[in-house]
């Protein structure tokens, strides 16, 4: 239970349900409520196809092209890292990509579902945490299902991301982000030093 609890708020923490938000409002500002629901359920859809597919082929692609899962561990924890960073320090999630949609690619595949929902640290989080030589097929269908449980709270996000907008506006948005960068860059250290102890050890 402790792991899919920890799976779970790992999830939470990069896909990040509430910093979607704003991404949301602004795509679908000219949009019928219906249209809205459409685009809401296709880029959650989508998202959570292109998971699995990390979920599932991730690792075997990384030792098609000789790379071990320690290494891509201890890069993505970096990288994990100076994205929380950014979550933190800089722009935030939010303004990032909305500033992204306020170039005209405004569709529910980009930059809904990718990058906002199917996130760089959401396919690292995918690979990682289903390490095959770590962990059995039980504990990854486990994280599979905290994976979807995060997927489907965006979804009802969402759904329902004019009410929840205007309760906490885009400051709220914000701060929610900001909080998630924290987790991440904790989660991020701990994998990188994860990483590094695995690859000694091989």
């Amino acid at each position: 239970m402790n792991d899919w609890i920890s799976s779970f708020v790992f999830f939470f923490a990069v896909i990040d349900p509430v910093g979607t938000l704003p991404v949301f409002i602004a795509v679908t500002a000219q949009h019928a409520e219906w249209q809205k629901r459409k685009i809401a359920i296709l880029s959650v859809v989508v998202a959570t196809g292109i998971l699995l597919f990390f979920l599932i082929a991730g690792q075997y692609l990384l030792e098609t092209i000789g790379v071990p899962l320690s290494a891509f561990q201890v890069a993505g924890g970096v990288v994990l890292f100076l994205f929380a960073l950014t979550m933190i320090f800089g722009e935030g999630k939010p303004e990032q990509e909305v500033g992204i949609i306020q170039k005209g690619n405004e569709t529910a595949i980009f930059p809904l579902a990718v990058p906002s929902i199917a996130s760089p640290g959401a396919m690292l989080a995918a690979v990682v945490l289903t390490d095959n030589y770590r962990f059995d097929i039980i504990h990854n269908m486990s994280t599979a299902t905290a994976m979807i449980a995060v997927l489907g709270i965006v979804l009802v996000v969402l759904l329902t991301a004019n009410w929840i907008y205007r309760w906490i506006g885009n400051a709220g948005a914000n701060i929610v982000s900001r909080v998630m960068g924290l987790i991440l860059a904790s989660v991020a250290t701990t994998n990188v030093l994860l990483g590094i102890q695995q690859f000694f050890s091989i």
